[in-house]
């Protein structure tokens, strides 16, 4: 049975031991030391003599059953979807590839043994998608960015305006679950309320396009309140008492923004604040999006509040913990593609 090691830290043992019997230790000594047999010692001592002497001789391992050849093969076929394959969506997963590898090369692979073959020798990683409306325009989209964006800084800067990129969104007291780390057969419980409750958010990333300044704006609305026009208009309040000055405020087109009654009375008594919108079924462009994200699948996930007050406290905590990490809040900026220089 080989012994356990790597083949280099055996070569190192076995020139130790045949260093350690030439400067006159006992072998019964050196086989005690090193845990091996005289016999061994003995062996290692003819070996060291000869020209290969004790180098090391490392296993070549079973060889491989997919070739390099037929793995490229395969990586051309894992770029045509999975759609091209036969399955209904475009998602690869392990057990599909596993069938692939079945169907074209006529070898049986476990699905790990697929994942890892996936990770080691083609360099994919596992990946959540990005979910994409049917609705979206691409096109359209592209045009936004491209023409647009710069467009409503270029305004802003000319202003002396900031520019607040704003988006609604909800956090319920039972726990958004996610995987964790356990024994295996040990699934873990996590014990939870069966109720409803929610508290309803609004944020802002916030840029100033002159300072390249980038903070974050938040409200809380009270217990198992949805979003009006009206608390729309309390946020944008809020954002003039605590910075003041001129605001381009850059929104989805939902009925309470743009389309709301009491929001354009309000805009029509505070010329300094100019509204944009987003493009339509596109919520990837708001990088405010990823606060929801960043929140609640990385903070908050697999939280079980005892009640709501307790989520409040966490959200908030959560949230002020993230406006001070500007660098944090470029990264959402530049994920969402928004330029922040002119």
């Amino acid at each position: 049975m080989r012994p356990k090691g790597s083949p280099d830290e055996l070569e190192r043992r076995r020139t130790r031991a045949v260093q350690l019997l030439e400067q006159g230790e006992s072998p019964e000594v050196v086989a005690r030391i090193l845990g091996v047999t005289l016999s061994s010692l003995h062996r290692w001592r003819r070996l060291a003599r000869q020209r290969e002497g004790l180098r090391a001789k490392p296993s070549p391992g079973r060889p491989r059953r997919l070739a390099d050849e037929q793995l490229r093969q395969l990586e051309a076929l894992l770029r045509q979807g999975a759609v091209a394959h036969g399955w209904p969506n475009h998602l690869w997963t392990a057990a599909r590839v596993a069938a692939l590898i079945r169907r074209y090369f006529g070898i049986d692979y476990h699905p790990e043994h697929v994942r890892k073959l996936l990770k080691q020798r083609l360099g994919w990683t596992s990946q959540k998608p990005q979910k994409r409306a049917r609705e979206r325009n691409a096109k359209e989209v592209e045009r936004w960015v491209a023409d647009d964006w710069p467009r409503i800084l270029r305004q802003a800067f000319a202003r002396h305006a900031r520019v607040a990129l704003l988006d609604e969104s909800g956090f319920l007291l039972a726990p958004l679950v996610r995987r964790t780390l356990a024994p295996r057969g040990q699934t873990p419980a996590l014990d939870c309320s069966d109720r409803h409750d929610r508290i309803s958010v609004i944020s802002a990333i916030t840029l100033s396009p002159r300072a390249l300044r980038v903070g974050l704006h938040f409200m809380l609305l009270a217990d198992n309140e949805n979003f009006h026009a009206e608390e729309v208009v309390l946020f944008l309040q809020q954002l003039r008492g605590e910075v003041g000055g001129r605001w381009t405020v850059v929104w989805d087109r939902n009925q309470i923004h743009s389309k709301a009654r009491v929001v354009r009375a309000w805009l029509a008594k505070h010329r300094g604040v100019v509204v944009e919108d987003f493009p339509a079924h596109d919520p990837n462009a708001n990088p405010d999006e990823s606060v929801w994200c960043w929140t609640k699948y990385g903070r908050l996930c697999n939280l079980a509040p005892a009640d709501v007050d307790e989520l409040r406290e966490h959200i908030w905590d959560a949230l002020v913990a993230l406006r001070g990490q500007p660098q944090l809040l470029k990264s959402f900026i530049l994920h969402a593609r928004v330029p922040l220089l002119l």
